[in-house]
């Protein structure tokens, strides 16, 4: 045999057995380093995006969890609040940010609507963040201003109808499960009911308890205290079981139009690429937040029903939903306002 035919293998061999040692190397300090990082996170303040304008659902949820995040660490998580365009503003914010750990997002439902509502989105809506723990679902309430003449979700199905387009509902803009819950209720119910989209729940909230718009699919937690109050009336809930938050209210589905179901839904993310160490730690603080009894006492009283993931349940959760509210809006010719 010549020995220069085995000299090549020889050769291979050894450089592969050194590069595989290299990478193990390298895999085993990027490990440290990532346990080491996740010991001392968050070293400096947290930056809390909420897509959405201070005092609607997602905004009180985010103060909630913040707070108790901030004294659980000893570091301040900074509510940042960017509404706009059905909270995109906000959501491309934290998708381009440094994905240090030191900054998050509190999603919600229209992350789901806004890829098959908007023909391109800054960001995608999956592959640029991490997802960190579902938090809540709120089942969205038919709430009307006093001034409609409707006792229930039949009579107000028969008022759009005699009076086609007189009935203005209200939304914290397009594309917000506030938006689609109406768009929905039109299809399944055959009726008219305008649109009007505003830049958040807050200036909704103010023109519907003002009666300059007739109604709104909204955020229960937000609806209780006008209910409460007496400036809102309460027709039923969007959820397909009722809420436990609200054992006595029916749903859509049950008062009047079979099979109609749209719930609002919470989650905590992180731009792509941040260390799943850090991922892991915010889940399991996060986690034991929500399951906290007096967090869950807290948030049911507020019509907010709590709810807890894993990261990879999370990230399930959010292609399902991607799938279920593009087929949605697909079907019901919905457009960004």
């Amino acid at each position: 045999m010549n020995p220069k035919q085995h000299d090549v293998p020889r050769r291979n061999t050894t450089r592969g057995v050194y590069t595989r040692l290299g990478l193990g190397f390298v895999i085993a300090a990027l490990a440290v380093s990532s346990a080491t990082i996740a010991q001392t996170y968050p070293s400096r303040a947290v930056r809390f995006i909420v897509p959405a304008p201070p005092g609607g659902g997602t905004d009180i949820l985010a103060r909630t969890l913040g707070q108790r995040l901030g004294e659980m660490w000893g570091q301040q998580f900074v509510i940042d609040n960017r509404a706009g365009a059905g909270g995109i503003v906000g959501t491309d914010l934290a998708a381009k940010a440094l994905p240090d750990g030191h900054t998050i997002v509190m999603a919600y439902t229209s992350h789901a609507i806004n890829p098959g509502l908007y023909p391109k989105l800054p960001y995608d809506a999956i592959r640029d963040f991490a997802p960190i723990a579902l938090i809540a679902q709120i089942p969205n309430v038919l709430a009307l201003h006093p001034s409609v003449q409707a006792k229930s979700v039949k009579e107000l199905i028969a008022l759009a109808k005699d009076k086609p387009g007189a009935l203005l509902y209200a939304s914290a803009g397009s594309g917000t499960s506030t938006h689609l819950s109406g768009v929905l209720f039109n299809s399944m119910a055959g009726i008219n009911m305008v649109h009007v989209p505003y830049k958040g729940a807050t200036p909704a909230f103010t023109d519907l308890v003002g009666g300059q718009v007739s109604l709104m699919f909204a955020n229960m937690a937000s609806s209780f205290p006008h209910v409460r109050a007496g400036r809102l009336r309460v027709l039923a809930v969007t959820g397909k079981k009722r809420s436990i938050a609200a054992p006595d209210l029916p749903t859509i589905d049950e008062a009047a139009l079979p099979g109609y179901e749209a719930n609002a839904w919470f989650a905590v993310l992180a731009p792509r690429a941040t260390s799943a160490a850090i991922v892991d730690k915010l889940n399991r603080a996060i986690v034991g937040i929500i399951e906290a009894p007096d967090v869950r006492e807290k948030l049911l009283a507020q019509g907010v029903e709590p709810m807890t993931s894993t990261p990879a349940d999370l990230g399930r959760f959010l292609g399902a939903e991607i799938v279920k509210w593009t087929r949605v809006v697909k079907e019901s010719g919905a457009r960004p306002d």
